[in-house]
């Protein structure tokens, strides 16, 4: 296939690719595809095979452009690519084109491409650490919510009113004037003083009975998450169903106990609390240090982000976030927010995601920082741990739906952070300054 190919920068990460087939492969590809018309056509007055080419070109020539284009493209453009040494991200967009027979086809495509990262003294770079701390008020803490969480939620038995931290059970329905809204609920249960409702809402229901029936006012701020309450005056009629508390356990050696843990007394739970906080708080210094390794290395750079990958990066986050709501049992509907306003939102730190992506791909290229076996077999390992899985069905899983290429992605990123790190210049300083510090830098 004799052709030309010409492309045009349309900025540092967009090109249109221009090909150009002569006309003579053009008419060729035409009149293999009327031969084989020709086997097949049906046409009524005309024996199988004889139908002449006119008759075939007033009646199928659309069918037979789309099909000739369509196979000078797909021929085309691969040996247009690999003649330019370009790899296209995303899919291309191909511009109209029309194909005429006898004379030359010619089409373009527009396609982004990984930018030119020109990277400079990204090794050795100076990094802050926190130092850990965990101290007995953290393991009181955790040992409480630990207590919470084995508690019981129990209706109260004497006739007394809604106070702070009771659960309410409440049927509610909204208006704005006389005007019912979308927002409406019944056995609803919220913890008052949670803030896990508008404050003003919750601050109502104190001094309420079971089975009172009231108005609340609550305005709504214009920044409320929920779209349809934000930025109106809304009265609620609420009826209170029932009060409950929570009841939880002594917190003493039995309460260790009972956990199931293989704890014999208090003070052994205490222990395995402060090593589960220590680790939890060394995978979280050691995960907050790296951002900022990454974010100083990117901010020194300046160079254009290709929007596609930037869409695929906000559809995955926006995408995350609406599975996580519904594991939660939530949907954007109920939160009052729109997809259009979630990826605005998400825009931003999707683009900057993107660009420390791209840094740290480009970082692994030159060091030559690839995947061996036993990388793929401990990102197994570390994630049946994670899943409570055994390795091996971890893999079965994995590779049964096409998620391998992603966890290599996810494996290759982290090792390159590592070797990031084993190269800089680490100061390790309390939490106090690390903050301060940080509210510096901005």
């Amino acid at each position: 296939m004799v052709m030309v190919t010409r492309v045009e920068d349309i900025s540092s990460v967009k090109k249109k690719v221009t090909i150009q087939i002569e006309s003579r492969e053009v008419d060729r590809k035409i009149n293999s595809a009327y031969r084989e018309l020709r086997k097949k056509a049906r046409i009524p007055g005309f024996r199988p095979g004889k139908v002449p080419r006119k008759i075939l070109e007033s009646r199928f020539w659309d069918d037979v452009a789309d099909d000739v284009t369509r196979d000078l493209i797909n021929e085309s453009f691969p040996k247009a690519l690999e003649e330019i040494d370009v790899m296209p991200l995303g899919t291309p967009v191909l511009e109209k084109r029309t194909l005429k027979q006898g004379e030359d086809f010619q089409y373009s495509v527009l396609i982004e491409v990984r930018p030119r990262i020109d990277l400079n003294d990204y090794l050795g770079m100076e990094v802050e650490k926190e130092e850990i701390c965990v101290t007995d008020k953290d393991v009181a803490e955790r040992i409480e919510q630990i207590r919470q969480s084995n508690g019981d939620l129990k209706s109260i038995k004497e006739e007394r009113p809604v106070r702070k931290d009771d659960y309410v059970v409440l049927d509610y329905e909204a208006f704005a004037g006389q005007t019912p809204l979308d927002d409406k609920a019944t056995n609803f249960m919220l913890q008052v003083g949670s803030n896990s409702f508008h404050p003003d809402f919750e601050n109502a229901l104190t001094g309420l009975k079971r089975l009172d029936e009231t108005e609340i006012h609550v305005g709504f701020e214009d920044s409320y998450y929920n779209t349809r309450l934000a930025g109106k005056q809304v009265t609620f009629k609420v009826k209170i169903l029932d009060i409950k508390e929570l009841v939880v356990p002594e917190l003493d050696d039995e309460f260790a106990r009972n956990l199931g843990a293989d704890f014999n007394n208090l003070e052994e739970l205490r222990e395995k609390v402060r090593e589960s906080i220590v680790a939890s708080e060394e995978k979280r210094i050691d995960r907050e240090m790296k951002q900022r390794l990454v974010r100083k290395i990117t901010e020194r750079l300046d160079f254009e982000v290709p929007q596609v990958l930037v869409e695929s990066e906000l559809n995955y986050a926006v995408e995350n976030f609406k599975q996580n709501l519904i594991q939660n049992g939530s949907s954007l509907e109920q939160i009052g927010i729109t997809e259009e306003k979630l990826k605005s939102n998400f825009r931003a730190v999707s683009e900057n995601r993107v660009r420390e992506k791209l840094v740290l791909e480009e970082i692994a290229r030159r060091e030559n920082i690839t995947l061996d076996d036993e990388d793929l077999a401990a990102g197994y390992q570390d994630l049946a741990a994670e899943m409570g899985m055994d390795a091996e069905i971890v893999r079965q899983y994995y590779e049964a739906r096409d998620l391998v290429p992603s966890l290599e992605e996810k494996l290759r990123e982290e090792k390159t952070l590592n070797y990031l790190v084993e190269h800089a210049n680490i100061q390790t300083v309390d939490r106090d300054v690390l903050n301060e510090n940080m509210s510096a830098e901005k």
